[in-house]
């Protein structure tokens, strides 16, 4: 067993493409409530990795480079490894106290990968959610030029959580690679938000139009209003005046959302969305106005029906 592998064996099996395609939704069936709590040995056993060389060794004592491996149509998120790349946690979750939380991603050779391609003003974007998806954190990790990320988190409620890695490493392809998070304590799931066309941030109103379409980039238009006011000044954020994640309710497959690029600042904001099945997905847009980031968050059921109502539309990319 390669050293990824050794890695990725700590990692719990929870499950945003606006990076790909998702599992199931509700059709899926009932998750587990309760997981297995990740142990301090684990953590310690994942770091020692880190810095093990087993696996990539020949015979003739000279390290070598694990095979390439060919792209998966596995839907993003879904895996804690991926062509060779290894989401790996490094520090355990104490619920409800602030950690410094730490990550690698490991690359073919087991080593932390130091070099990623910029996307969306950042070299890699974290995303933390709960299982039952009504918690979400976008986080900005800082990385050491030894390849180990940190950010704080806390996680305030006990319960499962799933965190996403979305980056490129510098001439590879883009990925998103999922671990599962524990927080101890008594976990009552709460249910999925009912389907919604609003949704209320404070002072603030944003309205979805548009239709998730299975097999098909759907194109999305959110508008954003304070106090029954358009908002025409939002402030670009993250490369654009609004950053969009989607995930499929049931596995928490992670899908790519492509924002249309406007020089206008408000108050519609515009993605094209693409998801493989009928099912309930969560939206969480975060857009920034008054120099505050705030994130609006919808549900919303992907049916074959909407796919005669919805006028044809093409993805635009990152």
């Amino acid at each position: 067993m390669n050293t990824a592998a050794k890695l990725g064996s700590y990692a719990l099996g929870l499950a945003v493409v606006f990076g790909g395609a998702l599992g199931v939704g509700r059709a899926v069936g009932p998750v587990a409530e309760e997981q297995p709590t990740q142990s301090h040995a684990a953590m310690e056993k994942g770091q020692d990795a880190l810095k093990g060389r087993e696996g990539r060794e020949g015979q003739d004592g000279q390290e070598h480079e694990a095979p390439e491996q060919a792209s998966s149509d596995t839907p993003g998120g879904l895996q804690v490894s991926q062509n060779g790349y290894t989401l790996n946690p490094l520090t355990p979750i104490e619920t409800g106290k602030a950690t410094d939380f730490r990550f690698a991603v490991t690359g073919p050779n087991g080593r932390p990968v130091t070099d990623y391609q910029v996307e969306h003003d950042k070299k890699l974007h974290f995303i933390v959610v709960s299982r039952d998806l009504t918690t979400f954190l976008h986080l900005h990790p800082e990385m050491t030029p030894d390849g180990i990320w940190s950010v704080g988190l806390t996680l305030s409620e006990a319960g499962a959580y799933r965190a996403f890695a979305d980056f490129a490493p510098t001439g590879g392809e883009k990925l998103t690679l999922g671990a599962d998070l524990q927080a101890a304590g008594d976990y009552r799931p709460k249910p999925l938000p009912e389907a919604s066309r609003s949704s209320k941030v404070g002072d603030y109103t944003v309205s979805l139009d548009g239709d998730l379409v299975p097999g098909r980039a759907s194109r999305l238009t959110l508008s954003v209003s304070k106090d029954g006011e358009p908002v025409t000044d939002l402030q670009p954020y993250l490369g654009a005046y609004g950053h969009l994640v989607a995930l499929r309710a049931g596995d928490l497959a992670y899908l790519h959302v492509h924002p249309e690029q406007s020089e206008k600042a408000g108050p519609q904001i515009t993605f094209y969305a693409e998801v493989p099945s009928i099912g309930d997905y969560r939206l969480f847009l975060d857009f920034k106005h008054g120099d505050e980031v705030r994130t609006a968050d919808f549900t919303v059921r992907a049916t074959q029906g909407a796919a005669a109502a919805a006028e044809p539309s093409a993805p635009h990319g990152h």
